[in-house]
């Protein structure tokens, strides 16, 4: 991580290094070098893990990065979610999904540093390598499952990353249709799509991402602005919240967890935010860097969906800028910041899905004019999540869709089924509190997977015959 490059960028970098280890696509200038010794010099950057950190990164850094990479799109949908689950259920529900979620990623965390003590590699597995090499060294009759787990992992990082981006389409498409509208500039959203689809497709030309840096940092000032001045919003005139439903119905509830779910999704950047520490042993501490900055990002979500859900009620929007007061010059500042900040983001995200795919494609382009049909497969993918987002263009209800098809397996199966296979392997073997603990997580995020994509489609099959 690098202390003077902007936040979103870095996170970036980090999520990129974890997910193609074997590709060496698109990492981060700043690599982990190998290094041989065991103790560490802290004032040369030596680490007692056998790596190096060029600019390694203190607690408050780390706790930085931490805000910057869970606070982002899925926070302004919190209201949508309280309004699915209740201005009751939804902050309990909220604070146990929370707890679910770190600790799942604690999971992940643990399996990613037994791997890296058992094969001794120069820096610890990403999140699909951490997979593949837990099943690898696994009982023997789950070894042969280890390519594809690693495959489907691999696969469900580029749908969660692709969604962000037909989610971010969506986003902005109606900001900028809000805004339009009130000045009596009548477009259809899909010609709003088609317009803000121009400048993301000619964005994600771009192949090297220290070209994006200022508009990185650009977002970043516009996002904080934008949300600050939402939460203000917010917190005026605020009805009792005995007008609000303190549980919705169960048909509604499926869309809260994928929502949910999709806000607190930022499990593939733990493992490079650790590794990137100073202090490594500091991240997972009880009191360490993780479980504070979850606290603080998980009250943030429910503040802000509390609040948005009480203020706005049924007629809470999937984005809470949707809910501005048109016409005024703040409302449609904040839409544009905000809606500049997503473009900005679109590209970023982009990248991980593109230094996942591209590397095994390119093996069989061969090499004459290799760059030109990478521009032309970035452009096919950026197509790609624009035809989705044209066939979806219900903001709220997309998000719950990926959230519940890709989220919840990320954030909450895979890493309780790491630490099965792994226990599986040890001297004391699997304790009964881990089988039923670590399946309890697994059916609770198949149950999300399910009704969450069910109840999803449903109501968005539902939004078209309206």
């Amino acid at each position: 991580m690098l202390i003077r490059r902007t936040d979103r960028y870095n996170n970036i970098l980090w999520f990129l290094s974890t997910v193609t280890e074997p590709y060496g696509m698109f990492q981060s200038r700043e690599q982990i070098l190998p290094h041989t010794k065991g103790q560490l010099d802290m004032e040369s950057g030596k680490t007692r893990d056998g790596h190096k950190v060029r600019h390694p990164t203190s607690y408050w850094d780390t706790l930085l990065h931490i805000f910057k990479g869970n606070i982002s799109s899925g926070l302004l949908a919190m209201g949508d979610a309280f309004k699915n689950g209740g201005i009751v259920f939804a902050p309990i529900m909220t604070a146990i999904l929370g707890v679910i979620c770190v600790h799942a990623q604690h999971l992940l965390l643990n399996g990613s540093e037994e791997m890296h003590r058992q094969t001794k590699q120069d820096r610890p597995p990403g999140f699909a390598e951490t997979v593949y090499l837990a099943f690898a060294k696994g009982p023997l009759r789950l070894r042969p499952l280890a390519t594809t787990m690693k495959i489907v992992v691999n696969f469900f990082l580029c749908i969660t990353q692709l969604g962000f981006c037909c989610v971010y389409i969506v986003f902005i498409a109606n900001n900028i249709k809000l805004i339009c509208d009130h000045y009596e500039v009548h477009i259809d959203l899909s010609i709003h799509m088609i317009i803000v689809v121009i400048p993301v497709l000619l964005a994600c030309m771009v192949r090297n991402l220290k070209y994006l840096t200022p508009f990185s940092t650009i977002a970043n000032i516009m996002m904080a602005v934008g949300v600050s001045v939402v939460i203000y919003q917010a917190t005026l005139d605020l009805p009792s919240v005995h007008t609000r439903n303190y549980i919705a119905s169960w048909q509604q509830l499926p869309l809260y967890f994928g929502t949910a779910v999709y806000a607190f999704e930022g499990i593939g950047l733990v493992l490079p935010l650790k590794n990137e520490m100073k202090n490594p042993e500091e991240f997972q501490k009880p009191f360490g860097v993780l479980n504070i900055g979850m606290i603080i990002v998980g009250s943030i979500f429910i503040t802000v969906g509390f609040l948005g859900y009480l203020k706005w009620g049924e007629g809470v929007a999937g984005s809470l800028t949707l809910n501005l007061e048109p016409g005024h010059v703040l409302s449609n500042v904040v839409q544009v910041l905000i809606g500049c900040a997503v473009l900005f983001t679109y590209p970023l995200q982009f990248y991980v899905p593109v230094g996942i795919t591209w590397p095994a494609l390119k093996k069989r382009c061969g090499e004459k004019c290799l760059i030109a049909k990478e521009l032309g497969y970035r452009a096919l993918l950026v197509l790609l999540t624009f035809i989705l987002a044209e066939s979806i263009p219900e903001l709220g209800l997309f998000i719950s869709l990926v959230g519940a098809v890709s989220s919840t397996a990320l954030a909450l199966v895979f890493p309780p089924l790491v630490e099965l296979v792994v226990a599986s392997q040890k001297k004391e073997g699997l304790s009964v509190f881990i089988i039923v603990k670590d399946t309890i997580i697994i059916l609770f995020g198949l149950f999300v997977f399910v009704t969450g994509t069910f109840q999803s489609i449903a109501s968005i099959v539902r939004a078209f015959r309206i």
